[in-house]
């Protein structure tokens, strides 16, 4: 059936809804991969609402959904995940990177309670199943489908997803901090060869040297991990609510200067692997 890749949130921080961000998206990080019969599911942030409507449109009963972490962005769309409300759908939620400290289901579940939002997660009708891994372990979801995973440098943690199908990969690294002259290990190693590689380009340097210790990257970084792990091709991700359509454009252009094979993540693109 396949193996493909679809963005349904491209941002980072916060939703920014504006005209001036349009072209690119302005929902927070959700992505879409269907890997055979597989439907997977990365990150909740607000890209998540519409990719739920989508899902019971389609009349799909089951997902896996992985997250790279819990900060708000990327957790704050799951309250407005429709098939998680609906009876008899399926939802496998795994997690790498809170060492049961609290857990991926208390962590989610407190967003849901009052007085920050009026409808627990309790009430949800579907059949939720929470599973805690290692970042670093590896699982296979069925029909073929192997993940890999890997820690990333990030405040209270990360965790990044190589995605293997028919001979593909797709590897997503959002939330992370490099060192600068010290090429992340990790990251190298989960990307090595990767088909299509998806990365925090948060920042330009200029940006990045007055936010340093926020947990995020650059594209210039991107671009340098890629070439030294001989990825096929570079998704510029995570954008950073003040840049506009004007500014992603430029970021774009400059990073395609330097690795043609790379674009900004937009929202709706979809990238078919195999």
């Amino acid at each position: 059936m396949g193996f493909s890749v679809t963005f349904w949130g491209v941002r980072g921080t916060v939703p920014c809804p504006l005209p001036s961000h349009m072209g690119f998206g302005g929902n927070t990080s959700c992505v879409e991969v269907q890997a055979g019969g597989q439907r997977i599911v990365i990150d909740a942030g607000t890209g998540i609402r519409m990719l739920g409507k989508r899902l019971l449109k389609e009349g799909a009963t089951e997902a896996v959904l992985l997250m790279s972490h819990t900060h708000l962005d990327h957790i704050c769309g799951f309250p407005f995940f429709a098939p998680a409300y609906s009876k008899g759908f399926h939802l496998r939620i795994v997690s790498g990177h809170l060492n049961g400290n609290p857990g991926i289901e208390a962590t989610m579940a407190r967003q849901m309670e009052r007085p920050l939002f009026p409808v627990p997660m309790r009430t949800m009708g579907s059949n939720i199943v929470f599973d805690e891994i290692a970042a670093g372990d590896r699982f296979a979801l069925g029909e073929g489908v192997e993940v890999r995973t890997a820690p990333l440098n990030h405040p209270d943690g990360a965790t990044g997803y190589r995605i293997e199908h028919l001979g593909k990969s797709f590897a997503y690294v959002t939330d992370t901090e490099h060192v600068p002259g010290h090429p992340d290990r990790n990251v190298l190693d989960l990307i090595d060869g990767a088909d299509l590689v998806l990365y925090d380009c948060t920042y330009t340097d200029e940006e990045w040297r007055n936010r340093i210790g926020w947990g995020h990257s650059t594209w210039t970084e991107g671009v340098r991990l890629a070439q030294a792990a001989g990825v096929k091709r570079l998704v510029l991700f995570h954008h950073d609510p003040d840049h506009d359509d004007a500014a992603m454009a430029a970021i774009e252009a400059a990073a395609q200067a330097v690795f043609p094979d790379c674009f900004a993540a937009r929202e709706g693109m979809t990238v078919t692997l195999a």
